[in-house]
């Protein structure tokens, strides 16, 4: 089963991070990724840019489009993983490894259905 780790923090502290607290963390994580990816259970892994850099588009009518993020909340998604567990609880186990490399913050696991063009949700 797939699932999707979702990485959310106060995006103000992460950017208030030295370039070497920075590379610290970034290293940390990179030992997880690298021992997920010898497993087979690392897919794609996404690191996001400042919610300055987003645009939401509203679905109105006419649509909307605006600079910035879709809500103002305490937490940003900062990144997220996607990997390959038999269960939650491997997914939970990797979020924990995850976390105790990324200090601060949260993990939202989510299950990954899979879509297909004239195919079926998996």
């Amino acid at each position: 089963m797939l699932y999707a780790l979702l990485c959310y923090h106060d995006e103000d502290v992460v950017c208030a991070w030295s370039k070497d607290q920075d590379a610290a963390v970034m290293a940390k994580l990179a030992v997880i990724q690298e021992k997920l990816a010898k497993q087979g259970r690392l897919g794609p892994v996404a690191r996001l840019l400042p919610t300055t850099a987003a645009t939401t588009l509203r679905k109105e009518d006419p649509p909307l489009v605006l600079d910035g993020p879709y809500a103002e909340t305490k937490e940003q998604l900062l990144g997220f993983y996607i990997v390959d567990c038999a269960n939650l609880d491997e997914a939970l186990a990797v979020a924990r490894e995850l976390g105790e490399a990324n200090p601060g913050g949260s993990y939202e696991i989510r299950p990954v259905g899979t879509f297909r063009p004239g195919g079926a949700l998996t």
